[in-house]
């Protein structure tokens, strides 16, 4: 079992599964009709020069979330 972290906290390149949304109302249904539910596996593709926002790949999609949107999302990594 790995670590269980935000997904603002993980590097660039980082892949992880996504466990817990702990967003919820407009946000959390923003976030679960991009496709990020828990067991999807992430990998964060790069950051913004000033680290906002944060691009990400959840399947074959690449998606970019602001860093407040990250802090929702809690994510195991290797």
């Amino acid at each position: 079992m790995g670590n269980l972290i935000s997904m603002r906290q993980m590097k660039v390149h980082q892949r992880g599964v996504v466990k817990k949304i702990n967003a919820s109302g407009e946000m959390g249904r923003r976030l679960r009709e991009m496709g990020i539910v828990p067991g999807v596996v992430i990998t964060i593709q790069g950051r913004a020069p000033l680290k906002d926002p944060v691009a990400i790949k959840v399947r074959d999609t690449v998606l970019t979330l602001r860093n407040n949107e990250a802090d929702y999302i809690l994510v195991e990594t290797e």
